[in-house]
């Protein structure tokens, strides 16, 4: 308020508004007297008209009238003007009834007051918001000189909808935004030949290569589009030979705030042929709030992203366990910028080594345990057997084992399909850690669950980086089979599950996600390499080198026999895990250990075969 009061500007707007106040009293008495208006009526408007502005101008100001800038006046700013009016009308009607029960007044002049001050109160303003668009040309579509479009990049939007006329509005009214929007596309047949803020949609998506309409560059405005028809877009996007660019799916997007300042490019992410997971945030909000999270493999890709997401639940303490000391640097260096208020505890260690784990939870005291460290490079651990056995195994039965010792509340295990039937010592290994927390659930006072999905994109391991690398030197990109399909998931989305799980588990669960339809390996390198700039077998080749050692055409989130639980969430699936005798489970993991110290590579993958009879390992 006070800001208001000091700003020279509002005594101008004050001053302006007492005289379309003054005129709009004055004209609904000429009106309602046909414009004689006798000498008693004329002392009535002098002596009223002395409590009348100051009471209206009162109501202006309560209801927010000087606080807006005029130049940007809006649909809220005439409903303001709507409510002030009609108030200040209605008390002094009371007023005057109560005081004088309308002897001597005409009731006709205070309705006519009425509809003369919403005409001149919000004329006035919708006037100066008309009149600055001269000043700025992006306000006003038919007053855009022509030196200022020389300056913009002229801009082609496809989508008509909310998030369409979002952007134009936002183009429109910031000059410093230098785009110049000159049509927009759209499949609604209802839409086309309307216009939006004064930019006509010209046709449907198919019609952008016949469009005859200059333009630089391309927004795609649909953030609810994905897989299949955001494939077609971007195809007939390349076929124009324009820079394209999108807006944020709607899981990227806080409560639906759209803004040119989201526009990026279309990521892989777009392509992916299934919607985003939306979280429940309370659900997550109330176990992890003030509690003391620890995340194991904290600096790697799935790793620093649940850190992330943690981080936005305000957590009592946040523990970072990994195993890389850059890695642990980055993400705790992180943290400590984006969430300073969080505190943090750094753990430079191997979750092989038991002494070391041990001590860090005594430390630390942790309420609630992440575990995302793990080998997961299928051809490097079929060379390496030994390794992912002591790394999958033996390190998640020490954390498993320590958290039952240091009663932790909940304990997350990241797991993976490639434990479905595994054909990789990495998915066999990955199968025994499942059913090391499968096994500890029945007397404990933690409680422990599995997150298993499929590949996620840009992580390490995935096929993304090292496509993009052969991209970039100009080599061909190779694809071990024409017909190997994945599931896809962003790492945002992973992170995502893992809370989901953790908040929606009661124990000895395995969640996973409904991952719509797997996509093939090869479909996804040509939509890269699209991406990247370049047609797909004519400036970049395709290479098929045949399946990798241990390598699946096609992967599994579900073995059959799994019996699969409803959930309250509509994109979470839970499998009820297996109940077994953990010394038994314990006892064969001891073997697979000592098997494991011989560096047997043929050993080790017959003991994984024991304990895991779905495993069909390749000598």
């Amino acid at each position: 308020m006070k800001n208001v009061i000091r700003n020279k500007n509002f005594y101008a707007m004050l001053l302006l508004d007492a005289v379309l106040v003054t005129m709009a009293y004055f004209f609904a008495y000429l009106l309602r007297f046909e414009g004689q208006l006798p000498l008693e009526y004329w002392a009535q408007f002098r002596s009223t008209l002395l409590f009348l502005i100051p009471f209206k101008l009162i109501c202006f100001f309560i209801f927010g009238l000087y606080r807006g800038m005029w130049r940007y006046t809006s649909l809220v700013d005439l409903r303001n003007i709507f409510n002030a009016s009609s108030l200040s009308s209605i008390i002094i009607v009371l007023s005057i009834l109560f005081l004088y029960r309308f002897h001597g007044y005409s009731r006709s002049v205070f309705v006519i007051d009425w509809v003369f001050t919403l005409l001149f109160i919000g004329g006035i303003r919708i006037a100066i918001r008309i009149f600055l668009a001269d000043q700025i040309p992006s306000l006003w579509p038919l007053r855009s000189s022509k030196s200022a479009s020389t300056k913009k990049k002229r801009l082609m939007i496809i989508g008509a909808g909310n998030s369409g006329e979002k952007i134009l509005r936002e183009i429109r009214e910031t000059p410093s935004i230098k785009l110049e929007p000159v049509g927009l596309l759209d499949d609604d047949p209802s839409k086309q030949g309307m216009t939006i803020h004064g930019v006509p949609v010209l046709g449907t998506v198919d019609d952008i290569r016949k469009i005859r309409k200059e333009f630089d560059e391309i927004l795609i405005a649909t953030p609810s589009v994905r897989g299949e028809k955001m494939r077609r877009i971007v195809s007939l996007c390349e076929e124009t030979g324009k820079q394209f660019r999108t807006l944020p799916g709607i899981g990227e997007l806080i409560e639906g705030k759209i803004s040119v300042m989201a526009i990026r490019k279309v990521h892989m992410e777009d392509l992916l042929d299934r919607e985003e997971i939306h979280l429940d945030e309370e659900e997550i909000r109330q176990y992890i709030k003030d509690k003391r999270i620890l995340i194991t493999g904290a600096g790697g890709s799935i790793g620093s992203e649940l850190v992330r997401q943690v981080c936005r639940f305000h957590p009592g303490a946040i523990a970072f366990m990994e195993f890389s000391e850059e890695n642990l640097f980055k993400i705790a260096m992180e943290c400590k910028r984006r969430f300073e208020f969080i505190p943090t505890s750094e753990f430079l260690l191997d979750i092989k080594n038991r002494a070391s784990v041990s001590r860090a939870f005594r430390e630390f005291v942790p309420d609630v345990v992440f575990h995302a460290a793990a080998y997961k490079h299928v051809p490097l651990q079929e060379l390496n057997p030994w390794e992912t056995t002591f790394n999958n195994v033996l390190g998640t039965r020490n954390l498993v084992e320590v958290a039952l010792e240091n009663k932790v509340e909940r304990f997350v295990l990241v797991s993976s399909d490639k434990a479905v039937r595994p054909s990789s010592v990495m998915g066999a290994t990955k199968r025994v850690a499942e059913m090391l927390v499968e096994c500890v659930n029945n007397n404990a006072a933690t409680r422990f669950m599995a997150v298993r999905f499929g590949n996620v994109l840009w992580s390490s391991g995935s096929v993304i980086p090292t496509f993009q690398k052969q991209i970039s030197m100009g080599s061909p990109v190779t694809v071990t089979h024409p017909e190997i399909t994945r599931y896809f998931m962003s790492i945002s989305e992973a992170a995502q599950l893992i809370l989901q799980a953790g908040a929606m588990g009661e124990g000895n669960e395995i969640f996973i996600l409904d991952m719509g339809k797997s996509m093939r390996i090869v479909d996804l390198a040509r939509d890269l390499i699209r991406l990247s700039g370049f047609e797909p077998d004519r400036d970049i080749p395709i290479k098929f080198t045949g399946l990798r050692p241990g390598e699946k055409l096609y992967e599994e989130l579900i073995t059959e026999g799994e019996g699969i639980v409803a959930t309250n969430h509509e994109k979470v699936l839970v499998l009820k895990g297996t109940s077994c005798d953990r010394n038994i489970l314990n006892a064969k993991i001891d073997e697979l250990l000592a098997v494991a110290d011989t560096y047997d590579a043929t050993a080790i993958k017959k003991k994984l075969q024991e304990i895991v009879p779905e495993y069909t390992p390749q000598f």
